[in-house]
Order: C-alpha cells, then sequence, then structure tokens
C-alpha cells in the first residue's frame, strides 16, 4: 500500500517513483534517513525502477546488512558494480565492515557512480532497527549532490515509551520536552519530522524534502497516519507517503 496526503485526505498511489515526484528526474539522488524501514523503502523503491526498465545503484554513506542476493556486492570495484548493474537492473554496493554489514564506498568511487546518469539511492542514516531516530551531531551523512531526502519513521511507535523505541531518545526528549517514559504521539512525530535538528537534519537547501510513515498497516494506523499528515501540512511540509503492507481500505478517515 501507497498512498499520498493530497488535499486533506490520503489518495493511493501506484509507485513509490509517483510518490516521491521522481518521474521526469533522469539521475535523481535520493538520501534515506530517520528509522522504521529506510531499507525496505529503498528496496521497493529500487524494484520498481527494475521493473520499469532502468538501472539503479544503491549503496549507504553509513552502513547496510549484507544480503544474500546476487546484486549485493562487497568490496566491488566501478567495473564489478557497472557488470552487475547491467545483469540484474539493480547494484547494491559498499565496502567491508563487520557482523555482516557494509560501510559506504569510497568517495572517489561514489563521486563517479553519482556521474554515471543512472538514480542513485543512498541509505544515509542508522536507527538500530528502531522505528523513530534523532540524529546527532554528525548524522546523517548526506550528500551535497542529494536531489531527494525522505525522512522515515515506523507507525508502530506510536502509543509506545520515547525511551523503548526511539534511537538516540536523549535527543528526541529535549526537541519534544518529555520524558523517557511517555508515548509517544502523532503531534510528537509531527514535531519530529519538521524540525531541521531531527528529520530535516543536513536536508539540502535544493533537495525536495518528504516524509514517509511506514507501517501503516491497519486503519487505525492509517487515521494516526493522517493525523500526522495533517499537522505536518501546517507547518509546510506537504506531500507525505503512507507506506504498509495492505491496501488501503475504503472510505474516507
Amino acid at each position: 500500500m501507497i498512498e499520498k496526503y493530497r488535499e486533506d485526505t490520503l489518495k493511493e498511489i501506484p509507485s513509490l517513483i509517483r510518490a516521491f515526484g521522481l518521474e521526469g528526474y533522469k539521475s535523481p539522488v535520493l538520501s534515506a534517513v530517520g528509522g522504521g524501514g529506510k531499507t525496505t523503502t529503498l528496496h521497493r523503491l529500487a524494484d520498481e525502477y527494475v521493473r520499469a526498465g532502468e538501472k539503479v545503484v544503491v549503496t549507504t554513506t553509513t552502513h547496510i546488512f549484507k544480503e544474500s542476493s546476487p546484486w549485493f556486492l562487497e568490496e566491488p570495484s566501478l567495473d564489478e558494480i557497472r557488470k552487475c548493474m547491467e545483469k540484474y537492473g539493480q547494484v547494491w554496493a559498499g565496502m567491508s565492515y563487520h557482523n555482516g554489514r557494509l560501510k559506504g564506498l569510497p568517495e572517489e568511487m561514489l563521486e563517479q557512480i553519482l556521474g554515471w546518469n543512472v538514480p542513485v539511492l543512498i541509505e544515509a542514516d542508522g536507527a538500530r532497527r528502531r522505528p523513530v531516530k534523532v540524529p546527532a551531531s554528525h548524522e546523517p551523512v548526506i550528500p551535497g549532490e542529494t536531489t531527494h531526502v525522505v525522512s522515515v519513521y515506523g507507525m508502530d511507535c506510536i502509543g509506545r515509551q520515547i525511551g523503548e523505541i526511539c534511537f538516540r531518545p536523549e535527543l528526541a526528549i529535549k526537541i519534544l520536552n518529555k520524558k523517557m517514559a511517555e508515548p509517544v504521539t502523532e503531534e510528537d512525530i509531527a514535531v519530529l519530522a519538521a524540525s531541521d535538528q531531527a528529520g530535516r537534519k543536513g536536508c539540502p537547501d535544493h533537495s525536495v524534502y518528504q516524509v514517509v510513515l511506514n507501517k501503516t498497516d491497519n486503519r487505525a494506523l492509517r487515521e494516526k497516519a493522517l493525523s500526522i499528515c495533517r499537522l505536518l501540512d501546517k507547518t509546510g511540509v506537504c506531500g507525505t507517503v503512507v507506506t504498509g503492507r495492505e491496501s488501503a481500505e475504503t472510505g474516507g478517515v
């Protein structure tokens, strides 16, 4: 399920490419930050490009877990990346790190890839699998060439304690003026997503900024997502994207 907030409602969208406004961009550079489904979002987006007959490169400026798919490359050369991309349509590339993770490619290699005239998707933040992330001073790591930044939040955070579900909760409670044991609300997510100290931190001025509310897997969470969309719209963060496993349920919310 993919929906986008428009005209005070959620409207179903056929693809993330369209939801993020990537149609018409010949070689977009999209950086995903936050928590709650960055890698899943990049997987869905990369698969859409492949189905559309386009080549796409996925990498990281922080860390990603290596997967068993043949298009995951560790310590690749530029030639190996090109050949993999031609064979499978997509390539996920990084350098060896530890515990099954890959770190970012060398800066000079990434610069060359950014000149290949293909979509480049970047996992630019880490959240240790938490649904909410507030970045430290050195985070996120967003390349200056980025055309689109998507800030991801897992809707399974709603109603749970800040200290339980947030990566770097000590920073979150300062922004929200709350305590560790207090539950996360829709208002909290809207505040974090709109904040230059949280969701928007490091977003280049020229980049399109959008929020993704992921794991919106039932009607109750969809209602909460719509509430967040409305709050964000008032702050100037428009076109929030809502994603989940289930199809959108009929009827207004």
